[in-house]
């Protein structure tokens, strides 16, 4: 029977003769809906026709995670008063509840892109609801790029609803409307009880999130704030955190509450989300969870809130080919989402951990995966779809260039897409296992090698990454979780016998794989296997030993081992470390890390890798500078590992030049002779370009090495190695950059002279190395010198030396040192140096090289 009290207490009641018109007016519109409405059960028993309004419709309603898509089956099933199957049933990855009576199907959005891939018609649905779609998850956008060209080319009259309670409604009203405007958008109003906002920063720095890390100090401190809201309110507490890891911290924190300590997050085992959502029985309960309580879900008896103000995303490095989650500051949108969550029965509170300065410069609403994520899965569902570039699909964002050309390149590897980005028969076959495409490929060629059922279950570990306290090493964990009895073992074993069954069908059609090139390198065992199976995924990351716990990545990225696995003693490291190949199958590169960091591997051999990577391989001649000196060998790699080489004969001369260019430029003019002379030359070129600029050269470093073809030509085509480059004479080799064509170099000795002659006639050497031209000159060489000289109109600076040529005064005013400055040096040497003139008036005196005896000699 048909819970018509509960029904009739849900807002978004008043919003559903609105939705109704839309949908059989334009077809589409969008729904904007507070928590706890009732968007995500009343409006599809609606739209069905089940409450009594309307005729009956199919209607499919698509959830972005599991726990979301069960629980909103169970609850409008409950609501009929029926079991979930009926009526109303759902269908997740591994699990279904749905028969021919089925009316309302709650889906994922990664099984309603596998539907619409194998069917885009959609065969007797009548109405998709887009449930949550403000969280911008990349199955959900690509599932409504897909419905919308579904609309506007085969089926037309199917319905389309986008809802949320945060969301761009304007974005999404002009991306439903499409060519004919805005689709509607219908705003549904909730009872909202008020919830009081109390600021909880931690009273002392806690160290930024980045990768995986969150500061303990700052679970710490959440768990604080949990006890603290235990003894200040009254009713349920429901804590946001970033992961399970964190999770499981801030409840080994919290023994001994007087509450019931509850987990919610994906892995969680279906009782325990069920008995979750279903309420408590009196004991007062503290429910941990992740972002998945955020929407879609009302976790009963909650009046209080606290916000850990952290969420976990996909992330992605195209450079280095590393996926991983980060964790990030929440979205003020996420922020409200959760404090809604306080407030859907009655008045409540939210605590949140951060000061209520910092909430301004929080993003306003989350980044979209389809800028931030892998996006290898959605290039292989544009190419299944005929859209290889994705310039047709109707998307908020369209993907970025970068990572959209990266994913094009692993499906063009894997054989899922031909040299024009189609899919390929075999990546058609790859796109339905429901599998990113890197784990498609190691399934099908995997499966030949090492049996079907194993290749299923390492593919399984691999799909969802096994708890970190299974170790690092793959083959350790798979044994583990077979012996297994936790909710993890239970999920693997689902999706295992899921995937045998899905891969089982025939190969026709499926070329293009490697499994033919691996027969021996899999071997019996299930170490093998497991290295296998992962090289074939990421054959990328093969890697070889460097020692020490490093490794080097067929991709050119250095990796580490992360830590201990089980079974290792404190210290002992993990079991990986002797390894001299490994298969690197998780891996992340912490902020700031030169290296990667290994955190899920196989032992493999040289056989394996080579078989797996093969298109990795690579022979051929290599010239290159190295360890300070011209290298010429042939080389044998997989990928930037070498595997063996051999010195060459006789290199070819073009990439001998190539490297001398590349050692000169890498280490700098210096390598060339540079004689007293060219130094000089340099220096006074330097003092032209510097004082009058053009035509006079640049001759810096930077300048030099980047006309390095045009004044050193021909010294580089015959050298061959380090030595002959410093055999080359600089100077003369540099004189070729001095203005010929124009003429101006005639007149080079004219504005940069080497030499000066002074008052006694000597011709002294100019330094131009300083920022002012320098003359070192004996001071009684200079007597009768009025001024300084100048040099291309910049006076000299007159370094003053004594008799025996030791500084005596610095001037670039002779005029007034003979006035004032002359008189104390004077007084200073004239008893040092007895038999040198020192005339009480030098301005006017005659200048001398010579003793005062020798003067007078004539």
């Amino acid at each position: 029977m048909i819970r018509r009290d509960a029904l009739a207490q849900l807002p978004v009641r008043t919003a559903l003769p609105a939705l109704r018109a839309a949908l059989d007016g334009p077809g589409a519109a969008v729904l904007c809906a507070p928590p706890g409405t009732g968007k995500t059960t009343l409006v599809p028993l609606d739209l069905a026709g089940l409450t009594g309004a309307g005729p009956v419709r199919r209607v499919l309603v698509a959830e972005p995670r599991r726990i979301a898509a069960r629980a909103a089956a169970r609850r409008m099933a409950w609501l009929l008063g029926e079991k979930v199957g009926e009526r109303v049933g759902f269908t997740v990855r591994g699990e279904r509840r749905a028969g021919a009576r089925t009316v309302v199907e709650v889906v994922t959005t990664g099984v309603l892109l596998q539907r619409l891939q194998r069917d885009p018609e959609l065969a007797g649905v009548d109405v998709v609801v887009l449930d949550e779609c403000h969280e911008r998850h990349l199955d959900a956008d690509t599932s409504a790029a897909f419905l919308l060209d579904v609309r506007e080319t085969l089926r037309p009259e199917l319905g389309l609803v986008a809802a949320s309670a945060t969301t761009d409604a304007e974005g999404w009203a002009r991306l439903l409307g499409g060519s004919a405007g805005a689709a509607p958008v219908v705003e549904a109003a909730g009872v909202s009880h008020p919830v009081e906002v109390v600021w909880a920063p931690p009273q002392r720095p806690v160290q930024p999130a980045h990768g995986m890390r969150v500061d303990p100090a700052l679970l710490g401190h959440v768990a604080a704030v949990v006890r603290r809201a235990l003894q200040e309110q009254t009713g349920d507490v429901l804590c946001f955190l970033p992961g399970v890891g964190e999770i499981g911290r801030v409840a080994g924190q919290l023994a001994g509450v007087d509450a019931e300590v509850l987990q919610v997050h994906g892995r969680a085992p279906a009782e325990v989300q069920d008995a979750v959502l279903a309420g408590g029985d009196g004991v007062r309960r503290v429910v941990l969870a992740t972002s998945v309580a955020e929407s879609s879900l009302t976790v009963p008896g909650v009046r209080v809130v606290v916000d850990s103000g952290l969420a976990r995303v996909p992330r992605t490095d195209h450079a280095r080919g590393l996926s991983a989650l980060a964790t990030v500051r929440a979205s003020r949108a996420a922020a409200r989402q959760r404090a809604g969550r306080a407030g859907r029965e009655a008045p409540g509170v939210v605590y949140r951990c951060w000061a209520e300065g910092e909430d301004g410069r929080l993003p306003a609403f989350p980044d979209p995966e389809i800028k931030v994520a892998d996006l290898t899965a959605f290039a292989l569902q544009a190419a299944c779809w005929g859209d290889p570039a994705a310039r047709g699909l109707a998307l908020l964002d369209a993907p970025p260039a970068g990572a959209l050309a990266a994913a094009r390149e692993v499906l063009t590897a894997v054989g899922a897409v031909d040299a024009e980005g189609r899919a390929t028969d075999r990546g058609v076959r790859m796109a339905r296992l429901g599998l990113h495409p890197r784990l498609a490929r190691a399934l099908l060629d995997g499966a030949p090698e090492v049996g079907l059922r194993r290749a299923a279950e390492v593919v399984a570990l691999l799909s969802e990454e096994p708890p970190r306290a299974y170790g690092d090493d793959l083959a350790a964990a798979w044994r583990s979780v077979r012996r297994g009895g936790d909710a993890y073992a239970a999920r693997w074993r689902q999706e295992a016998r899921r995937l045998a069954s899905a891969a089982g069908e025939p190969r026709a059609g499926a070329g293009g794989g490697d499994g033919a090139a691996v027969g021996a390198a899999g071997g019996p065992g299930d170490d093998a296997a497991a290295g296998l199976i992962a090289a074939l995924a990421f054959p990328e990351r093969v890697a070889r030993a460097r020692g020490g716990g490093s490794f080097l990545m067929a991709s050119g990225t250095g990796a580490e081992l992360a830590g201990a696995g089980p079974g290792t003693r404190a210290g002992d490291g993990s079991g990986l470390r002797d390894a001299e190949w490994l298969a690197v199958a998780v891996a992340d590169r912490p902020v700031a890390a030169v290296s990667a960091r290994i955190l899920l591997a196989a032992v493999i051999d040289e056989g394996t890798a080579g078989a797996a990577a093969r298109a990795l391989y690579s022979s051929g001649e290599e010239v290159g500078w190295s360890g300070g000196d011209v290298v010429a060998r042939r080389v044998t790699r997989l990928g930037a590992i070498e595997l063996a080489s051999r010195p060459l004969a006789s290199p070819d001369a073009g990439l001998l030049r190539d490297a001398v260019v590349s050692g000169l430029r890498r280490e700098g003019p210096g390598l060339l002779q540079w004689s007293a002379a060219a130094v000089s030359l340099r220096q006074r070129m330097a003092f032209l370009h510097r004082e009058l600029g053009a035509p006079w050269p640049d001759v810096s470093d930077e300048a030099l090495l980047a006309r390095v073809e045009e004044w050193l030509g021909g010294e580089l085509s015959r050298a061959r190695r380090r030595a002959d480059l410093e055999r080359i004479d600089a100077g003369q080799a540099l004189a070729r950059l001095l203005p010929w064509a124009t003429g101006k170099a005639a007149r080079f000795d004219e504005l940069a002279p080497e030499r000066i002659e002074v008052p006694s006639g000597s011709r002294v050497r100019v330094d131009y190395g300083g920022e002012q031209p320098v003359l070192a000159v004996k001071l009684q060489e200079v007597f009768g010198w009025q001024e300084s000289p100048r040099v291309s109109g910049v006076p000299l600076l007159i370094h003053l030396l004594s008799p025996a040529g030791r500084p005596a005064a610095v001037t670039a005013d002779l005029a007034s040192f003979w006035k004032g400055g002359y008189r104390s040096v004077r007084a200073e040497l004239r008893g040092r140096y007895p038999k040198h003139p020192w005339p009480e008036d030098p301005s006017t005196a005659a200048p001398t090289r010579h003793t005062t005896a020798r003067l007078k000699r004539g």
